[in-house]
């Protein structure tokens, strides 16, 4: 067995950041509103709105998530390449979701709201796309697993386009249940991955003496004098 590519320390940092800075962010950003603020009804974008109370709040932590995302699809070299550049697209459009704020008193923004589409969209199918399903993947990474996340995901994204749609009374309830848990889903996957490389690196069967991040299992396979040449 040949295991390539483990998660860095600082993946798990960025992974841990991202529900941290989208959940606090708006925590603290409707708790600076004037009088009483519905997180219920209204969306985390209005926190960030122009006009808005320290709007600079949301705008950071959105601007921070995202920055987030990013180094988390660096980081997650197990999962495949193509779910990793979803993941990090999903990053740099939050981004951009903070950099395009609507405009004052509502009546929405295309630039927004486009750039919080891509964003929704590309967090809620990365899943899918970054699927191994090798089985020495981790649980999450697997078919079932993958697609399993993807459906809650898509699930979650398709009740926040209901209540925006039909103007129901819990867009911003939806909104970050969906943030949420497309926040907490890297993280998830960081954790279990680390977690599987410790495993690894006490396994007895695996030879160490090979670089970072590379180790072939021998008991079993081949003579205690033999050596395998990883290519």
């Amino acid at each position: 067995m040949v295991v390539v590519g483990g998660v860095p320390w600082w993946g798990v940092v960025s992974s841990a950041a991202t529900p941290v800075l989208l959940v606090g962010g708006w925590t603290v950003a409707a708790g600076l509103q004037p009088g009483s603020f519905n997180a219920v009804a209204s969306t985390i974008s209005s926190l960030a709105a122009r006009g808005a109370t320290d709007r600079w709040v949301m705008t950071l932590a959105l601007a921070g998530a995202g920055a987030c995302y990013v180094v988390t699809g660096l980081a997650l070299r197990p999962a495949a390449l193509p779910g990793r550049l979803v993941l990090m697209t999903g990053g740099v459009a939050t981004v951009l979701v903070a950099a395009n704020p609507e405009p004052a008193g509502g009546g929405g923004s295309v630039a927004h709201t486009f750039w919080a589409a891509v964003g929704f969209i590309a967090l809620a199918l990365w899943p899918l796309a970054a699927r191994r399903p090798a089985p020495s993947a981790v649980a999450g990474l697997r078919s079932a697993g993958s697609a399993s996340a993807a459906g809650v995901l898509v699930g979650l994204l398709a009740w926040f386009g209901a209540e925006l749609i039909a103007g129901g009374g819990q867009v911003g309830l939806a909104e970050r249940m969906l943030a949420g848990a497309q926040a907490v889903w890297p993280l998830a996957l960081i954790l279990a991955c680390r977690r599987s490389q410790s495993g690894s690196a006490s396994d007895p069967d695996q030879f160490t003496g090979l670089p970072n991040g590379v180790s072939i299992g021998l008991r079993g396979r081949y003579p205690s004098w033999s050596r395998r040449r990883v290519r």
